[in-house]
């Protein structure tokens, strides 16, 4: 069942199971203001149990840097504006992943990291990217790093 994500009252429907669900909704709300105010798109989610092509999707290109994500996914969403591809994977452990996939050849393409506020940088990343950090009022304390896709996906 897919869940539209409020960014004015931020709820962590969907994400409860995780030890830092309200941080992890405010980030959720934080990406569905962006993508509002951006492009007019409507940011909805659906449990990754019902999504798992998305979740495939974007391990098959953490796989190009030998990346596992060890925590379970919860919720994942993947829609088209402006002739890019985006995905999202929201994990239990508080991670987010997005991977802007131009459909262009000659355009951008990379998958981003954001942790939520309180929580610790996963093994899986820790020795491989350096993480930056940015404030945001819904979401608090973000840190986020990103890497460039070298492959065709």
């Amino acid at each position: 069942m897919s869940y539209v994500v409020d960014f004015v009252d931020v709820s962590p429907v969907g994400l409860e199971s995780s030890p830092v669900a309200e941080a992890l909704a405010g980030l959720r709300a934080n990406e569905a203001r962006y993508f509002r105010n951006k492009y007019e798109h409507v940011f909805t989610v659906e449990p990754a149990s019902e999504r798992p092509d998305i979740v495939e999707w974007v391990n098959r290109i953490l796989a190009e840097r030998d990346i596992v994500i060890a925590s379970p996914a919860l919720e994942a969403t993947e829609f088209e504006v402006d002739g890019i591809r985006w995905s999202y994977v929201f994990y239990e452990s508080g991670l987010s992943i997005n991977v802007l996939y131009t459909l262009d050849h000659a355009g951008k393409r990379a998958v981003g990291f954001k942790l939520t506020d309180g929580m610790a940088v996963p093994a899986e990343l820790a020795d491989k990217f350096k993480f930056a950090r940015q404030r945001s009022k819904l979401a608090g304390t973000i840190r986020g790093s990103y890497f460039a896709i070298k492959g065709e996906y």
